[in-house]
């Protein structure tokens, strides 16, 4: 991976960072604020917070479209995602790497030749986190979903109750 990241530095006109260690938090919110861009490109995420965290300091994402990524990243909104097919439920490794390579690569490319397109989404991703994301939001939703439950509960009783 190494001698790979040294390859694509010494061929971009951008700069590439690739940082291969734990980083602790109070880091990683300046690198997420201080970024162009954050890339995901994961074969596996249950939910994708890495992605909210990034979005939440105003950076756009492209991210793999795989588990919960799609929920997290709105497509051509917050970021882009870039369709992901694994080999097998089994072999989560792509499962046509170039073309993966390729579509990710282009997405980065066409977002940073944009830096209006990037504002924008990095705008509207910290809005998305704020809005859907939030402590506060996350707690209501909690809420109307044991009301919910609650409600279904006492109606199940009650349709019980009037059967018998």
């Amino acid at each position: 991976m190494a001698e790979k990241v040294r390859q694509a530095r010494s061929e971009a006109r951008n700069e590439i960072i690739w940082i291969d260690q734990w980083v602790p938090r109070s880091d990683l919110i300046c690198l997420f604020s201080h970024a162009t861009l954050f890339v995901c490109p994961s074969v596996y995420e249950p939910f994708g917070i890495i992605n909210l965290e990034a979005m939440s300091c105003g950076t756009p994402v492209v991210a793999s479209a795989v588990g919960g990524i799609p929920e997290v990243v709105v497509h051509g909104e917050t970021g882009w995602l870039v369709p992901f097919e694994p080999i097998d439920a089994q072999h989560p490794e792509p499962r046509d790497p170039e073309q993966f390579s390729r579509d990710l690569a282009t997405a980065i490319n066409i977002l940073f030749r944009s830096s209006e397109k990037l504002n924008a989404m990095g705008l509207a991703a910290r809005e998305r986190v704020e809005k859907q994301f939030s402590w506060e939001n996350v707690a209501r939703q909690t809420l109307e979903f044991y009301r919910e439950l609650i409600q279904r509960q006492q109606a199940n009783v009650q349709s019980t109750i009037e059967s018998r």
